[in-house]
């Protein structure tokens, strides 16, 4: 980048607290302002196979829906693998990767880079890329996205103040549940900007954002799709297991919401029940399909139905990893995520500590 670019790095107080969400959602807020912006994520954490072309695959995805020309992608560094990290201990790797990171500065053209930094404080540091170290290499500011779950939360943010320091441009707190949206905006907020730590955004959860579509279930799960292969799109937002007396269950199942019922393949009574509340897709263990009139039902609701060779411990947990590791590829959440930002985020405040005010003036 010319000399006149600024660089903003995207860091997290701990993993999976929604930085790729961010970004999104930041990113798009500028191009509305008309900046020229670059993207790039040093230190990969989602991989295809083949790794050929060196770009996380956060990366592709964000720079495939923002329309980001080839000269505005950045490099992946290097992935966050154990095989990585062991030949870094192993000393086979000796690259100095604050060398690599410079070459960061030396892409032409643009306004504002904006980089997603490691999932924590600390991750990166075998490689000489923490957060902390990959900002004074590109001299960047920091966004910090901390989730608060609860007052003590603060913990986390302060300890991250005093290891950032001035780097620290502001932070964003995201996936704030309902009941602590008034504390963090009367409470925490007049506490962290009186301690000179600018707070630029409260974004309340989403249940749309933490959910998991059907079809990445299918994924994870490698399931056969017996039932509705054309409404793999559903979204799911909870997880039920179908294991107790159909009764107990109806009970149960009425106070979910746009669930994934797991359940016995032989327990029509279950799948039945859980076909009449809001389930978005039955998930059979045990080998035996469901009887017709179970398909046929599932046909008129258009639910699908998955069956998985694998038992129903094994099932929910890998379907709760899932939920852990909510992706954004589905074009529902990033228009959530569009959504968000725009009402919960000060943009123009951003834009003005970054010194880039000319773009505050654009419509």
């Amino acid at each position: 980048m010319p000399k006149s670019a600024k660089y903003l790095l995207i860091g997290s107080t701990e993993s999976y607290c929604g930085k790729s969400a961010v970004i999104l959602g930041l990113a798009h807020q500028l191009k509305e302002k008309k900046l020229d912006i670059a993207y790039g994520k040093p230190l990969g954490t989602c991989w295809s196979d083949d790794r050929t072309d060196g770009i996380d695959e956060d990366v592709r995805f964000l720079a495939d829906n923002l329309n980001l020309p080839q000269n505005r992608v950045l490099k992946t560094l290097l992935f966050l693998d154990e095989a990585t990290i062991s030949k870094r201990i192993g000393g086979q790797d000796t690259v100095d990767y604050r060398f690599e990171l410079e070459q960061y500065r030396q892409v032409q053209g643009g306004e504002l880079a904006l980089l997603e930094g490691p999932g924590t404080l600390d991750e990166g540091s075998l490689f000489e890329m923490s957060l902390l170290e990959v900002a004074e290499v590109v001299d960047a500011s920091i966004l910090l996205v901390a989730r608060l779950e609860s007052v003590r939360s603060v913990h986390k943010i302060l300890s991250a103040k005093q290891r950032l320091g001035d780097r620290l441009l502001g932070v964003l707190l995201n996936d704030v549940p309902a009941n602590q949206l008034e504390m963090a905006q009367t409470e925490i907020k007049p506490f962290l900007e009186g301690r000179n730590i600018p707070l630029l955004g409260i974004l309340p959860r989403s249940a749309l954002l933490r959910s998991v579509s059907v079809r990445e279930l299918v994924h994870q799960l490698n399931a056969e799709v017996i039932c509705r292969k054309d409404r793999l799109d559903l979204m799911v937002e909870s997880l039920t297991i179908g294991a107790m007396n159909v009764n107990s269950a109806l009970k149960y199942f009425r106070k979910g919401r746009n669930m994934a019922v797991v359940t016995g393949g032989d327990r029509a009574d279950i799948q039945l029940a859980a076909l009449e509340t809001s389930t978005q897709c039955l998930i059979l263990t045990g080998h035996v399909p469901p009887p017709d009139f179970i398909l046929t039902r599932a046909e008129d609701l258009e639910i699908p139905i998955l069956s998985v060779d694998l038992d129903t411990l094994t099932t929910v947990e890998i379907i709760n990893h899932a939920f852990g590791q909510v992706r954004l590829q589905e074009p529902i959440k990033v228009q959530c995520v569009r959504q968000l930002m725009a009402e919960h985020f000060d943009i123009d405040r951003l834009i003005g500590k970054l010194g880039l005010k000319s773009a505050v003036t654009l419509p």
